[in-house]
């Protein structure tokens, strides 16, 4: 048994806009099918994507706060002039230079409209196949409990596992990674950015949901109702939610 990322959900303020800027910024398309915008690749809304890990943007009424996201995605690129016009595309599309400590690095930290951090990386030889997406990273005060839970709860395979960070991939090797970076600090803010799970078909969510307590996930009330869907959280205190399968 195990779940499948659905995507990945950002809340947002205006969803269609910041929908529009991660389309852009991704080359993908945004598409509308209710009240959330999703963004995955061009050629007919496809989800879950068999590939890829698309972005789903849902409405809020609450402002972000100004404490760093606990949850960012690294984008891919492929040469340094590639990474060079990426960042310029980025900021001519809204997005805006970030400090969150990161000191002199290889890599360009930035901001979406909405304040969401992400970063563009340099060209990495491990990143070449993954597609816009290169990495969703988390901050982590334990990356070995991570690999453990994560690994179990999604069937992906662990690619590298120390006290500092923990890597994870698809057992199919494609799409994004599946990153915990050893950060100190507890949350004390609700998450901005979060995953959605998905049994594969043929699979019963509640017995999904089960399994995920049993490694150590908790039940978690964003005051979300009666809903068909589960909120969760990891062992970490990472928010994410398990979805009905259709």
């Amino acid at each position: 048994m195990a779940l499948r990322p659905a995507h990945v959900i950002i809340k947002a303020l205006d969803p269609a806009a910041v929908g529009r800027f991660w389309a852009e910024a991704l080359d993908w398309q945004a598409y509308s099918p209710g009240v959330t915008t999703y963004v995955g690749p061009a050629g007919g809304l496809l989800w879950p994507h068999p590939e890829v890990v698309g972005i789903d943007v849902v409405p809020v009424t609450e402002a972000r706060t100004p404490q760093k996201n606990r949850l960012h995605l690294d984008l891919a690129t492929r040469s340094a002039a590639h990474q060079a016009e990426l960042v310029a595309r980025l900021e001519a599309l809204g997005a805006t230079p970030a400090d969150v400590g990161q000191g002199d690095v290889p890599w360009t930290v930035l901001a979406d409209p909405e304040g969401n951090e992400f970063c563009v990386l340099e060209p990495r030889a491990v990143y070449r196949d993954t597609g816009p997406v290169a990495a969703v990273v988390a901050d982590s005060a334990d990356p070995r409990a991570m690999a453990r839970f994560w690994g179990e709860a999604m069937g992906w395979t662990v690619h590298d596992v120390t006290d500092e960070h923990a890597v994870l991939r698809s057992a199919n090797g494609v799409g994004p990674y599946f990153e915990f970076l050893r950060t100190p600090g507890a949350k004390s803010v609700p998450d901005r950015l979060h995953l959605d799970l998905l049994p594969f078909p043929g699979d019963d969510k509640e017995a999904e949901v089960a399994r995920l307590r049993d490694l150590g996930a908790t039940d978690l009330d964003v005051g979300q109702g009666d809903v068909p869907w589960t909120c969760l959280t990891d062992p970490d205190g990472h928010e994410f939610c398990v979805l009905t399968a259709h």
